[in-house]
């Protein structure tokens, strides 16, 4: 895959709010609050881990990736998988990608990582004419 850029890890927010699950200041219908777009999203574009879900423990869990920027037009909150990501940081210049994992069994969700993709380069101007004075 291309390289990686401005790379957030969400692990210590994680930690923290599966700690405070455990510590029952936070509940599990709380933290297990997917919305049913993402769990569709996760069931039928998610990539599966080998990661148990922290809370039920039943199932792995899935990775939803999505894609945002200025650059990406229509394609921009679009669920985009791996090979896609190749394909698409070739073709822009800059785009962040938001890696959310999820548990299709009880309902957890959390932001696992973003990053920036692209070729770092500006945008090229497209479409556009130069007027003529006449």
């Amino acid at each position: 895959m291309a390289s990686r850029r401005s790379v957030v890890d969400y692990g210590l927010a994680r930690r923290a709010t599966l700690a405070s699950v455990y510590a029952g200041n936070t509940t599990v219908t709380d933290v297990c609050d997917a919305h049913p777009y993402l769990l569709r999203a996760a069931k039928h574009h998610g990539e599966p881990t080998e990661n148990r879900c922290p809370i039920c423990r039943k199932t792995n869990l899935t990775h939803v990736t999505y894609v945002y920027g200025d650059e990406l037009g229509q394609y921009a909150g679009r669920v985009k998988r791996g090979p896609e990501l190749t394909e698409m940081a070739a073709e822009y210049g800059e785009f962040r990608v938001y890696v959310v994992e999820v548990c299709q069994s009880c309902g957890w969700n959390h932001l696992a990582t973003s990053y920036v993709l692209g070729t770092g380069e500006p945008p090229a101007r497209r479409g556009r004419r130069a007027r003529s004075g006449q």
